[in-house]
């Protein structure tokens, strides 16, 4: 069998020149962490519908007190699972996901959890809930959530009050004009209005969305010319009609 050592020589060649080159692309490709220094972080905190509690001085801190924000560190000593792992302990961090650059910055993204209703329990509960049910607790942050109030338990808020502070949200209207809901002991609810000087009983809290829309036509066509003022507390429990209280002078 006889060799030819000249095209051996050149397919040898070409292979060597192929592992040559992929090791040069991926050499260069590759930050070389041993003399990088992370000179910045960008923090992105992605917000829904609704406005979440966290931003990026929020992170900033939380990542200080957890002693791994990474300014200044090498960054081959930077270890971004562990910036994850500390930032999802936080209840209101949904999912969080860090990653290196070529120029020695870290980027950070946070998916937060979306409040869609606070509640102050008659027994002493207070607490936020998030569009998936979740409980999140207080917080310092100020919210223009809607606040329920009285006989709650927590998985009626979360089943009951979670449907309707999402439908809330997603209603612009009733979004702006609904204030609080109050929980009575038989779990049928009242509404406290923004606009409007009266209590709108809903009953129990299935149909709401039948319900809000016969409230509207009679805030419409009846308040508007009557008074916003003028009744004391609508009743719209009952299909088809809407029984109101009226103001005493």
């Amino acid at each position: 069998m006889t060799i030819n050592w000249k095209k051996s020589a050149i397919v040898l060649t070409d292979i060597a020149l192929a592992v040559y080159l992929v090791l040069a692309i991926t050499a260069f490709n590759s930050p070389d962490e041993s003399d990088n220094i992370c000179r910045e972080v960008n923090i992105y905190v992605e917000d829904g519908s609704v406005k979440g509690f966290l931003d990026q001085e929020e992170i900033k801190t939380l990542l200080q007190r957890s002693r791994c924000y990474p300014i200044g560190d090498q960054m081959s000593h930077v270890d971004v699972r562990n910036i994850e792992e500390q930032l999802q302990k936080n209840p209101f961090v949904k999912q969080a996901q860090c990653y290196k650059t070529q120029t020695g910055h870290i980027n950070i993204k946070i998916d937060q959890r979306l409040p869609v209703i606070r509640v102050k329990a008659d027994n002493g509960d207070d607490y936020y809930v998030d569009e998936h049910g979740n409980i999140m607790p207080n917080t310092h942050f100020a919210s223009n959530l809607v606040i329920a109030t009285g006989n709650i338990q927590q998985k009626y808020a979360q089943k009951v009050l979670k449907d309707i502070g999402c439908y809330l949200l997603k209603t612009p209207l009733w979004g702006c004009q609904v204030e609080q809901l109050n929980v009575l002991g038989d779990g049928s609810i009242e509404m406290v209005p923004r606009v409007g000087d009266h209590i709108v009983y809903l009953g129990n809290p299935s149909n709401l969305e039948r319900k809000l829309s016969r409230l509207e036509k009679f805030y419409k066509y009846g308040l508007s010319k009557a008074g916003w003022n003028k009744y004391s507390y609508i009743n719209v429990e009952f299909d088809n009609q809407i029984i109101c209280k009226k103001r005493k002078n």
